[in-house]
Formats: structure tokens, sequence, C-alpha cells
């Protein structure tokens, strides 16, 4: 793989040169080029609580510090679920910014990675299977309290595994306020049945405390993202005010959901954030959480650049 390279003799690439860039696969999937235009300007969880990740606390309307702007190396494998259950292994991988419950995180480009997905848990090194037909990503930062959640996404229409049949809601999720796997806010920017959702998630009353738990839907409407494309998608959770949170879910610069949450329970305090996929191959860039106050640019992604 050759180093990426800028446009028009070594100046400064185009904004629509730098919405291009190439994303290597071992086999198949987004291989060559993953081509945007610029952008338009118009849910069960079976992952596993991260209990590896330090709780920093947090005040019920307090904002996180300092910006999240993770990093990610050029390529390979950052952590996966294997390293999430063997965390003292000698061959597990750990990242001091991401836990992955299930599936495998790579890095493509610099590009965040679920790698092609599939429905086998992965080995050390996620060379044979990426188990990312069911993909959980959460931060090991729980201090993000009101907080905005921003990223570019790129998504592959969803498939079908034997682990994992189509269903409705697969697609690319982000999450707010993440207590654990069963409490947390999901935001659905793109689901197989054109829907956009935003949804609370709590425990089960009267059940175990690993046990799944149960969705309350707050907001939804109708808005199919085109699938191929980069697209900004931004989160927000804010409050509580007089015991209340407020969700909302913006893509390409747009608002698309707005709802207030009247019983959010233990989600009036901060967690983590994060992006969930099922059955569907996903690429993210420019990922950052917290204040955004002010005019903060987007990300942007790497300049155009090619591959062997």
């Amino acid at each position: 793989m050759t180093a990426p390279s800028a446009p028009d003799g070594g100046r400064a690439p185009s904004r629509r040169a730098l919405l291009t860039a190439a994303v290597v696969t071992p086999a198949a999937g987004l291989a060559g080029v993953l081509a945007a235009d610029s952008p338009d300007t118009d849910t069960p969880d079976d992952g596993k609580a991260p209990g590896d990740a330090p709780a920093l606390g947090g005040s019920p309307a307090e904002t996180a510090e300092a910006l999240f702007r993770p990093v990610l190396p050029a390529e390979g494998l950052v952590t996966n679920e294997y390293a999430f259950g063997r965390p003292d292994a000698d061959d597990a991988r750990l990242s001091r910014d991401w836990v992955v419950t299930s599936g495998s995180l790579l890095a493509r480009w610099t590009f965040g990675w679920t790698g092609v997905p599939d429905g086998e848990p992965p080995g050390p090194d996620s060379g044979l299977h990426t188990g990312s037909s069911v993909f959980r990503l959460v931060t090991r930062r729980r201090d993000f309290g009101e907080t905005t959640v921003r990223c570019w996404v790129y998504l592959k229409p969803p498939g079908a595994t034997d682990r994992t049949p189509a269903r409705d809601w697969d697609g690319g999720h982000l999450w707010l306020r993440y207590h654990s796997a069963q409490e947390l806010y999901a935001l659905s920017f793109r689901r197989r049945d054109g829907t956009v959702v935003l949804k609370r998630k709590h425990p089960a009353p009267g059940r175990p405390a690993d046990d799944e738990g149960l969705y309350t839907t707050l907001a939804t409407a109708d808005h199919a993202l085109d699938y191929a494309r980069w697209h900004q998608v931004s989160g927000t959770v804010s409050g509580p005010r007089d015991g209340r949170v407020r969700v909302a879910l913006s893509l390409n610069g747009r608002k698309v959901l707005d709802a207030e949450d009247r019983d959010p329970g233990r989600l009036i305090t901060a967690g983590g954030v994060g992006l969930r996929g099922d059955n569907t191959e996903m690429a993210f860039f420019g990922f950052t959480a917290g204040n955004h106050t002010g005019s903060r640019p987007w990300a942007e992604p790497p300049a155009e650049g090619t591959h062997r």
C-alpha cells in the first residue's frame, strides 16, 4: 500500500478530494476506494458490559472537560472482543480509548473499521474472523454528561449470517450515556427499514443485572441515508432539566429527531459513548465527543490515496 498523496502537485487538497479515501481490506468488503460526493444538506443488544472500563463519575449535567478525540493507527487491529474477554492474555490487543464487547475494531487509513462482518468469534488478531455482524464499541471514559458526539460514517447495505438473521434494526447506531449494555441511549442513524430512531434502554424490572434490557422508543421518523457514501452523524444529550433529558440526532447538518425523555432513570448521570453495528460493514473517522462549543469545524478525512 502506498502512502496517501495530495492531488494537484502537492498543493492543499480540495474539500472534494478530501472526501475521497481508500480503505484496504484483506479479502472483500470496503475494497478499493470509498468515494463520496459532498455530504447531503437536506434495537436488541447482546453485547456484554465493559466491566474493565473505569467509571470516571460526573454529576448529572456535567460536561466532560476535555474533548475526546481518539487517534487510530494507520492500519491493523485496534482491539476486539477476544481482548475484552481475556484482558490479561499476552496476545490480547487492548486500547487506551476503546472497549469492544463484540466484534472487532480495526484501522485502515486511520479510519475506524468493523472489518468484513461475520458471525464467528474473532481470535487474538481477528485474522480469520471479525465477529462484527454484532459490533459493539464503547469508550473507556465514562464522564460524558452533557455532550455531543460527531463523526463521519460510511455504511454498506446490511447482510445476514447464520448467527444474525436479517432484522429491521440492522445498520448503524450511536450510543450516548452508556452505563452498561442494559442501560444507554441508542440513536439509530441508518436502519435496514429506512427509519431513524431514538431509544432509551433500561434494565428489565425483576431480571438479573446482566439480562437483556428493555427499549423505550422516544422518537422515530423515515430518513434513509444512502449507502456507500460518507455522512455526518451527530448526537447530543443534555440535561437533566426538571428531571428530564433531551436527546437529538442530526444527519449531514440537519436535525432529524429531537426528543425529551421524561423517565431517564439513572441516565441523568454521565456515561460512555460509542457505536454499534448490526449485520453491516462500517467505517468511521473524525470521532469526537464532548462540549463542541463555538464553531468547531468537522474533521476532514485523509487526502485521497492509492493502494495495491
